[in-house]
């Protein structure tokens, strides 16, 4: 009996865990297709990704709303040349993802490239159309 209750218990966590993984390659899915419409200047991907009650926030301390982003991303005159993930976590809780971790984006605006180095953390949620960004915090790093 007991062996039994061991097979059962151990096959429970197996498939929480399978569910939390699909999630997380779901949510890392979001933050990939956020990226490649942040560089691609993508009005259309970035307006489906972004929840319409966004709080982006950067490190300079500017805070903007989904408008606020959607234009400076697809009429500004900066373009994002590459963001690079590192020491990513993800934690789920229901509807709601956190994404942590180093991010590295370079900038380019009339022909000169800046570089940040950041700690950004990106708050998603789940609904009918898929995970959505609804909140981004980033911090400059040394």
């Amino acid at each position: 009996m007991k062996k039994w209750i061991l097979v059962l218990l151990s096959t429970v966590l197996l498939s929480a865990a399978g569910v939390n993984s699909k999630e997380e390659k779901d949510v890392l899915g979001a933050m990939d297709a956020w990226k490649q419409a942040t560089m691609k200047k993508d009005r259309t991907a970035l307006d489906k990704l972004l929840h319409p009650d966004l709080t982006y926030s950067h490190s300079s301390g500017m805070t903007q709303t989904k408008t606020d982003v959607l234009d400076a991303v697809t009429k500004g005159k900066a373009t994002v040349e590459a963001i690079d993930f590192s020491d990513t976590t993800v934690r789920i809780y229901g509807k709601t993802a956190l994404v942590k971790g180093t991010v590295d984006i370079t900038n380019s605006t009339d022909g000169k490239s800046t570089k940040s180095h950041l700690s950004i953390l990106h708050v998603w949620i789940k609904d009918g159309q898929g995970w959505q960004m609804v909140g981004r915090q980033a911090t400059k790093l040394p």
